[in-house]
C-alpha cells in the first residue's frame, strides 16, 4: 500500500493533470473551430490540432492511472489491466512527444531563414509535407508501442518466483525484454529530442545572424520579434521536453521502488511537464490567451453580482 506521502504525491499530479487537460483542451476547440470556421488546415493548425489531441488523452488517461493506482492498487497491477494501461500510455506519449517535435521543427522553418538549399526546398515544401511527417509518425509510435504488449507482462513479472527448470534461460529471456524495451524507448523519445534540439540551436543561430546584420544597417528588423517569440517557445519546449525525458527514463528503468517516494516524485514532475507546455502554448499565442481570460472575466462579473 502507498505511504500517505505517495498518496499525497499522487494527488498533486491528478491536479497537475487536469490543468493539463484544461489547457490542451482549450488549445484544441480555439484550433479546430479556426479551421472548421475558415476551412483551411494550415500546417500550423493540423500540427497544434495533433500535438493538444494527443497531449489531451494522454494527460486524461494519466488521471485515470493515477485514480488506479490510489483507489485500485490490486486490480492495477492484474496482467490484463496493466499490459493494456501501459501499451496505450506508450503510444500516447511517442505520439505526442513527435508532434511537439515537428512544431519545434515548424517554428525553425518558418522563421529562420538560412541559404542553403536543403532549408529553402524544405520552405517551399512545408506545407505538403506536415500531413504524411504527422501520419507516419502516429503509425511509428503506434508500432513501437506493439512491443510493450509483450513485454510488459515480463516486466512487471520479473520480480516472480521461476519454478520451471530453466529458470536461469527464463530470467536472461526477461532480462533481454527489458533491455529491450528501454532500448526502443530511448530511440522513441530520443529522435523527437534530438529534433527539437537541432531546431532551437538553429533558430538561435539565425536570430544571431538577423542581430548582427541590423547592428551594421543601424536599424531594427522587424523579422527579430518573431525571431525571439520562436526562440522563447522552443527553448521552452526543449527546457520541459529534456526533464520529461529525464524522468520517463528514470521511470522506465525501474529504478525506484513500485510505490516509492521517488518514483511518486518523478511522475509529478513528468506530469507537470505537459501541463507547463499547455501554459505557454497558450500565453504565446493571443487567440489562445483570449479563452482563459475571458472566462476569467466572466467569472468575476458572475463573483460580483452573486455578492451584491
Amino acid at each position: 500500500m502507498a505511504t500517505t506521502f505517495v498518496l499525497l504525491l499522487l494527488s498533486v499530479a491528478i491536479i497537475e493533470s487536469k490543468a493539463g487537460v484544461l489547457g490542451f483542451g482549450i488549445i484544441l476547440t480555439v484550433t479546430l473551430s479556426s479551421c472548421i470556421r475558415g476551412k483551411i488546415w494550415s500546417p500550423h493548425d493540423m500540427t497544434m490540432i495533433s500535438l493538444s489531441l494527443f497531449r489531451f488523452i494522454l494527460q486524461s488517461w494519466t488521471i485515470l492511472n493515477m485514480f488506479l493506482i490510489i483507489f485500485c492498487d490490486t486490480s492495477y497491477y492484474e496482467e490484463n489491466v496493466f499490459v493494456v494501461l501501459k501499451t496505450v500510455y506508450m503510444f500516447l506519449n511517442y505520439s505526442s512527444l513527435w508532434s511537439g517535435a515537428w512544431l519545434s521543427v515548424f517554428y525553425c522553418v518558418k522563421v529562420a531563414s538560412f541559404t542553403q538549399s536543403f532549408f529553402i526546398w524544405l520552405k517551399q515544401t512545408i506545407v505538403s509535407l506536415v500531413p504524411w511527417l504527422l501520419i507516419t509518425s502516429s503509425l511509428y509510435s503506434f508500432t513501437t508501442a506493439l512491443p510493450f504488449a509483450w513485454g510488459a507482462y515480463s516486466v512487471h513479472n520479473f520480480t516472480a518466483p521461476l519454478t520451471m527448470s530453466n529458470s536461469s534461460e527464463t530470467g536472461v529471456t526477461r532480462k533481454d525484454s527489458v533491455t529491450l524495451l528501454i532500448l526502443l524507448c530511448n530511440a522513441d523519445i530520443g529522435l523527437p529530442l534530438i529534433l527539437s534540439v537541432v531546431s532551437s540551436i538553429l533558430l538561435i543561430r539565425s536570430l544571431w545572424v538577423h542581430t548582427r546584420q541590423s547592428n551594421a544597417s543601424g536599424f531594427r528588423d522587424p523579422s527579430l520579434e518573431a525571431h525571439m517569440s520562436a526562440i522563447k517557445s522552443v527553448c521552452s519546449f526543449l527546457i520541459i521536453y529534456i526533464t520529461y525525458f529525464i524522468c520517463l527514463l528514470l521511470l522506465m528503468c525501474n529504478t525506484f521502488l513500485p510505490s516509492g517516494i521517488g518514483k511518486s516524485i518523478c511522475t509529478v514532475v513528468m506530469v507537470a511537464c505537459p501541463a507547463g507546455c499547455s501554459m505557454v502554448l497558450i500565453w504565446s499565442n493571443p487567440k489562445f490567451r483570449e479563452v482563459p481570460a475571458r472566462i476569467l472575466h466572466h467569472t468575476n462579473c458572475h463573483v460580483r453580482t452573486r455578492f451584491r
